[in-house]
């Protein structure tokens, strides 16, 4: 079957892309607004995009009026957010933090959540979360009815327990997005396979290249 985006409707385009393209990281963001009051929203349009020095970028749509969300808002304003990733144990608070909560309340109270300094920014972090990335905007894309905000890491905040000799992370499984409008997947199925070289390829599937015994 093809599907020409062209033909469909935002809404429609919105549940192929967000059905295939999958799974994706989950960016808990927090962020302040002029008043002070720390936002926390979940976005799953969100990578790692870069990493000397690293980056990372978040993608935000408009709210239903169109206009910009709580952390679009913030972010613009203030030149920063941080990115909390989403454990298991904090899916419940996750998906409260998801509910369109007027800008003058914070999302972390209802989820039952606390905050934790950050080192290099204003925006505080959540105190719950295994990983946090502070970020410093560096540029933003205006994509359609979206808008990508591009953060360098300026600081990493991460559980002891997951670091490890030569800081390989162990141990550490956030939760996925997975289709829309509500299914999420584990990241605790996984398998290791080295990459080889072209020269081991060549060794394994190409009988000429391999060197002749002494006779």
């Amino acid at each position: 079957m093809q599907i020409d985006p062209s033909r469909h409707s935002a809404a429609d385009n919105y549940k192929l892309l967000t059905n295939i393209v999958v799974p994706r990281p989950i960016a808990w963001v927090t962020s302040v607004n002029a008043a002070g009051t720390v936002n926390l929203a979940p976005f799953s349009f969100f990578n790692a995009v870069a990493s000397n020095p690293p980056y990372v970028m978040i993608s935000v749509g408009s709210n239903d009026a169109g206009q910009l969300k709580d952390t679009a808002a913030n972010i613009e304003a203030t030149g920063e957010f941080v990115v909390n990733m989403v454990t298991e144990d904090l899916f419940a608070a996750m998906n409260i933090s998801a509910a369109d909560f007027p800008p003058d309340q914070s999302e972390l109270a209802a989820a039952g959540l606390t905050t934790a300094p950050s080192v290099h920014l204003q925006v505080p972090r959540v105190a719950e979360a295994q990983v946090s990335l502070e970020c410093r905007l560096h540029s933003t894309i205006p994509l359609g009815t979206n808008k990508v905000y591009v953060g360098e890491v300026v600081m990493f905040h991460l559980a002891d327990q997951l670091v490890g000799p030569r800081l390989h992370i162990e141990g550490f499984a956030p939760l996925g997005r997975l289709g829309s409008p509500s299914v999420y997947c584990r990241t605790t199925d996984r398998f290791n396979a080295p990459r080889i070289s072209y020269a081991q390829w060549r060794e394994q599937n190409d009988p000429a290249a391999v060197p002749a015994e002494n006779s």
